[in-house]
């Protein structure tokens, strides 16, 4: 199904890359002229990263594959890097011999095709490996940063053009893709048409994985049954091949904002149909995990407008048929593949209606002048690890977050403790952890006891009751001192034990009441008895569980924000 999906956003793209042809990023060039003459070594990368060109399509399977126009550094200048030779034997001499091989059946397959087609450029490639200029190449002033460079790819230009020589629009008329291949046929699994069947698929290497990684791969004859070879175990016709291939690697191109990325996890996105409905899902999705560009300082700009949207997509205000779909799909480097860790077809209706819950779920209140109760995946995960990189949060766990969100299941339980131990290492209860724990704690009940987007009076629950009770003695300390000490030195044994630390503050806070008004102290009075009376006649819990903590810290933040609602409506009524 993932393989079929990548198949039709190839046909669904209107600026789909054209048969036989990929996106490819180049570092470098080495620009010659007409005559084949070296001029100079030119850097094109941007930053870290090549450049994209729409070269011909190729990939470095097993044994010598030599690509059309544009390679390594072993391939096009006859290059072995250090790091590749092996320690001085006879292997090494091999390794060597090897590397030489493979720059030959390069020059020779580029000037076959030159000769092939007499194009002025090509031919200029071909007299530059005829006249010996890749010895001058040795003495440029980059080659000594270039030779380091092992995982880059490199073309040609010729001096005074535009566009690489990879790029000449004579090579769409050279069939690249199969003039080195046996040819094969079988049914394909993907289209299931009797047409040529590839041997090896192309390369396409996400963050943190070797360059010659691909999804679907057959290199060990482990693998192979029924005397069948490679890419025959599994056929895929070529065709097919590309426009998965092709719509892979665009989706987790650099620029690509259908995808995201969590450590070394890469999640890919997209909607069945290119239509408005269907792209503004995907901009959605891109800002919902909060990695817009608007506003990189806030990662939940937008979160308000993502929410909108997918609320009328659920209510029809957007119209989708039963055959709009949304496709999500989880990769993570493994060796010299790439593994999918998470893949989701889901109709975009009901995808919407998953959003929708996971927004109801996630909101809480906040009385902040910016009133923004939503957040994406990107606070999520920061909120949960030392120093706030989303990046450094336990494995598997984005993984997990997202299954919950998209599939409508109750959130990890390592979100949860997660959350609730970085609040008992920095006595910080943030909205972000409080919601966390809002949405894990009414998933996982199915909504019995439900906990409320801001305070609830009639709750009960001994936990919550336990975070007012506290939040109201921190207050009058606030009030009373300017300080809220009690805080560092009492919050994470309270919110355990609360039995051996409320007779203690309590003691305390009477000390702090009397600094303070006489109208304030009566407040603060009517409001501690009113939560006191809902406490237990057996006193304060001996010791909440994980859970009733989890309402503490809620408790806690609801009463806080209470505080500071009424005095904002106290003094716009001033």
């Amino acid at each position: 199904m993932i393989l079929k999906a990548l198949y039709d956003y190839y046909s669904r793209d209107s600026e789909s890359i054209p048969y036989g042809w990929q996106l490819q990023a180049i570092s470098f060039n080495i620009v010659i002229d007409y005559n084949g003459t070296f001029k100079y070594i030119e850097d094109c990368r941007q930053g870290n990263q090549g450049t994209f060109f729409l070269v011909p399509k190729g990939s470095h399977n097993n044994g010598i594959s030599p690509l059309l126009f544009w390679d390594n550094l072993m391939y096009l200048l006859d290059y072995i890097p250090e790091d590749e030779i092996c320690n001085p034997n006879d292997k090494q001499k091999s390794a060597i011999q090897k590397a030489h091989n493979k720059h030959l059946s390069f020059v020779e397959r580029c000037t076959r095709v030159a000769e092939a087609t007499n194009d002025e450029e090509l031919l200029a490639v071909g007299n530059f490996y005829k006249l010996g200029e890749i010895k001058k190449v040795y003495n440029d002033k980059l080659w000594e940063f270039v030779k380091t460079r092992s995982s880059v790819w490199l073309s040609f230009r010729i001096i005074g053009e535009n566009h690489i020589v990879a790029e000449n629009n004579i090579l769409k008329n050279y069939n690249s893709v199969v003039d080195s291949e046996e040819s094969h046929t079988g049914i394909c699994l993907i289209t299931g048409h009797n047409s040529e069947i590839v041997r090896l698929c192309t390369d396409t290497p996400i963050v943190g994985s070797k360059n010659s990684a691909k999804l679907v791969s057959f290199n060990d004859s482990s693998y192979c049954s029924y005397n069948k070879e490679q890419g025959e175990n599994s056929p895929i016709s070529k065709e097919a091949e590309f426009a998965f291939s092709s719509s892979l690697k665009k989706l987790i191109s650099k620029d690509s904002r259908n995808k995201f990325l969590i450590g070394n996890r890469t999640f890919v996105f997209w909607a069945s149909k290119n239509d408005g409905v269907g792209k503004q899902a995907e901009e959605c999705i891109w800002d919902m995990f909060g990695f817009n560009d608007s506003n990189d300082d806030d990662p939940n700009h937008g979160i308000e407008q993502v929410r909108k949207v997918f609320k009328a997509i659920y209510s029809g205000s957007l119209q989708t048929t039963m055959d709009d779909k949304f496709y999500i799909l989880g990769l993570a480097p493994n060796s010299a593949r790439i593994a999918v860790t998470y893949w989701n077809e889901i109709p975009l209706k009901e995808f919407a209606k998953r959003i929708n819950r996971h927004f109801d779920d996630m909101e809480i209140m906040d009385n902040w002048k910016e009133q923004k109760p939503y957040m994406g995946l990107r606070s999520i995960l920061s909120s949960i690890t030392l120093g706030g990189k989303s990046s450094d949060v336990i494995p598997n766990l984005p993984e997990a977050v997202v299954k919950s969100i998209f599939q409508g299941l109750p959130y990890p339980q390592p979100l949860f403790s997660a959350c609730i131990r970085r609040i008992r290492a920095e006595q910080n209860i943030t909205k972000t952890r409080v919601a966390i724990i809002k949405a894990y704690l009414n998933r996982l009940n199915n909504n019995e006891q439900k906990i409320e987007i801001m305070l609830d009076k009639e709750n009960k629950n001994q936990g919550y009751l336990c975070g007012r009770l506290f939040a109201v003695l921190e207050k009058i300390q606030e009030e009373a001192n300017g300080q809220h000490s009690i805080r560092e030195r009492y919050m994470n044994s309270a919110s355990a034990t609360p039995a051996m630390v409320f007779p203690t503050i309590l003691n305390l806070s009477s000390h702090h009441a009397e600094k303070l008004t006489e109208g304030r102290n009566v407040y603060f009075e009517k409001l501690k008895q009113e939560i006191v009376d809902k406490i237990s006649a057996n006193g304060f819990p001996t010791h909440l569980d994980l859970q009733d903590q989890g309402r503490f810290f809620v408790g806690y933040y609801h009463q806080r924000q209470d505080f500071f609602e009424k005095k904002t409506a106290n003094n716009e009524n001033e």
